[in-house]
């Protein structure tokens, strides 16, 4: 019951900063978007957490966000980011759960996480506009998943790494993910 209560609590708290950051990334003109601020909350929910909890906050938090403050734009935008953050959650969880409690498959639980993520971003899309008889080409997928966040990716492959290390080194979470 305690476990299940700390994933609670954190998964409320990875909800709420997926909600906030896009906030704090906006105020930075030209490359604000390309930072992805949604994404890391979720992965980290997903690696922390496990990928039920995962699955929930990532599916959650776009549509919360544009049901509450308009941004993003609930279809397709916010719908297909849905199905990417909720893929990203569950990837994460899964693959980190699954493999040893290494550095270096903390990175391929991620890397592993982001691909799928975005290939699941783009089939989404890809139906979605099909429905209303949009091109959805691969160049328009390659500018949307890669090419418009190659910031974010670089940063969350940095990042996201050190504060799950750091966490656990300094015991400031248990091992919620098993």
């Amino acid at each position: 019951m305690r476990k299940r209560t700390k994933k609670l609590v954190l998964s409320a708290l990875f909800l709420a900063l997926a909600l906030v950051l896009p906030f704090l990334t906006g105020q930075i003109k030209q490359i604000g978007r390309m930072l992805c601020p949604m994404h890391y909350p979720v992965l980290l929910c997903g690696l922390l957490c496990g990928s039920p909890w995962g699955i929930v906050v990532g599916m959650i938090a776009p549509l919360m966000r544009s049901l509450i403050f308009g941004m993003p734009l609930l279809f397709p935008d916010a719908v297909a980011m849905a199905f990417e953050l909720a893929a990203y959650g569950a990837i994460s969880g899964i693959m980190y759960r699954r493999l040893p409690k290494k550095p270096w498959a903390l990175y391929l639980s991620l890397i592993t996480a982001m691909v799928g993520g975005r290939l699941v971003w783009g089939a989404v899309r890809f139906a979605m506009l099909g429905l209303f008889n949009t091109e959805f080409s691969l160049s328009l997928f390659l500018g949307g998943a890669v090419l418009s966040s190659w910031p974010g990716i670089v940063m969350q492959i940095v990042i996201i790494p050190i504060i799950v290390l750091l966490l656990k080194r300094y015991k400031a979470i248990d091992d919620l993910n098993e």
